[in-house]
């Protein structure tokens, strides 16, 4: 195999370097005169026939902010713009909160998600840390609406879903916002010291092990507004962007990498992650194993062709066939961590499978950045993620082998970039 795939060679620092930049380099079209995210096309052109998203938007205040630690040209401009948008367009003056989106021409994406404010936050969170204008106040706004909207604390988990008005919460409960909540909560323990984000951290951590381990280490998805699980939920939509049938090996990749990190900065914050034998850290990164493992045993060659399947049912088989970007990175991820902690080979060996996987099929050498579907047969599709508007979780894969595990990354990368 060669050197450019393997962890902790120079080869593999090289490479990783270069995609970052291939990355940045593709985004920097995605800002719209509003400040809002245009979605990005194959070759980077904006689809500004598509809607401006929060997410998305919030997303891209996120990378670039780390691109400015990191010290590629423009990007603290290109943070800003995000940011404007956020504190723009794409924020609710009246009712408060942050819309879903806004429409081509203007119009308000209906609906407040628990999603997309988390990743306001995260990218509040890293505008903060790069001193960008305005994020220390876009934080506090954020932290406030989400506590008084989706936090539950009686519950310890996050609501999904209200009207545009705050007025109605939907009864759907779920754990992609859960989970993405963990990641905004480390960020904003570690960016303002408030320690109260790392414990709803682990509340949230500790309902999802519980759970995962009823159902074999397959992660129930979608539940009822008092937290019942509902496994079948979109049985007859199975390929749903944000809310698919069955279990989703990458959500079980991204949680492992997340306990990982929560656990080391709650039980030995800033020590050699290979001494995690501490009783209580060792219990949640023994539970992160179990999560990768069942992914990858799962969804890796599920069906004889390489690549990880978006979905299984729950005994395992796959659901939908297609390799979806994001779950290749959060395997990169997560094999990067656990091997950095547990010094176990088999890590290694896996982020070299799926790094050389992604070389050959998923990294479009072309046109730039990563495909973001490919069907069973590895063929590039747009069904469920058509263009390629999202940096973020490449992105990020490209950091994690070499940043310390119990920092949020946006810190771990401006300590990273302060000692070069």
């Amino acid at each position: 195999m060669e050197k450019k795939y393997m962890l902790g060679t120079e080869e593999n620092r090289a490479f990783l370097k270069e995609l970052r930049e291939d990355l940045l380099q593709f985004g920097r079209r995605f800002p719209s005169p509003e400040g809002g995210s245009y979605y990005l096309g194959d070759d980077g052109t904006p689809w500004k026939e598509r809607p401006r998203e929060t997410f998305i938007t919030a997303r891209m205040a996120h990378v670039y902010c780390m691109g400015q630690f990191l010290g590629f040209s423009d990007s603290a401009r290109l943070a800003d713009e995000a940011l404007r948008g956020l504190a723009g367009e794409l924020k609710d003056s009246q009712c408060g909160g942050w819309y879903a989106g806004r429409t081509a021409d203007g119009g308000v994406l209906p609906n407040k998600m628990c999603y997309a404010h988390a990743f306001v936050i995260l990218a509040a969170s890293s505008g903060v840390l790069a001193g960008r204008p305005g994020a220390d106040d876009l934080l506090q706004e954020a932290l406030a609406v989400y506590d008084r909207r989706f936090w539950n604390e009686e519950e310890g988990l996050a609501a999904d879903l209200w009207d545009t008005d705050f007025t109605v919460l939907d009864d759907y409960r779920g754990l992609n916002a859960n989970m993405h909540s963990v990641e905004a909560f480390l960020a904003a323990a570690d960016v303002t010291g408030d320690e109260k984000y790392r414990i709803r951290a682990g509340r949230i951590i500790d309902h999802v092990l519980e759970w995962a381990q009823k159902n074999d280490w397959r992660i129930p998805e979608h539940f009822t507004k008092d937290w019942k699980m509902n496994l079948d939920c979109n049985k007859e939509h199975p390929d749903d962007p944000f809310k698919p049938y069955g279990a989703t090996p990458g959500h079980g990749l991204e949680w492992s990498r997340l306990i990982t990190q929560w656990a080391l900065s709650t039980y030995l914050p800033g020590s050699d992650p290979s001494s995690f034998d501490n009783t209580s850290a060792a219990r949640y990164i023994d539970a992160a194993r179990h999560l990768f493992e069942r992914a990858v045993s799962d969804g890796w060659n599920a069906d004889g062709a390489q690549g990880i399947v978006y979905t299984t049912d729950w005994n395992g088989r796959p659901v939908v066939h297609d390799r979806m970007h994001w779950v290749l990175a959060e395997g990169l991820g997560a094999a990067s961590v656990l091997y950095g902690v547990t010094g176990k080979t088999d890590y290694a060996d896996c982020y070299s499978r799926f790094l050389q996987y992604a070389d050959e099929k998923m990294i479009d050498h072309v046109n730039g950045s990563w495909f973001h579907q490919l069907d069973r047969d590895n063929h590039v599709t747009g069904s469920v993620w058509p263009g390629k508007f999202d940096l973020y979780h490449a992105f990020q894969s490209t950091l994690f082998p070499l940043l310390p595990p119990d920092l949020s990354i946006a810190p771990a990368v401006k300590a990273f970039s302060e000692k070069k």
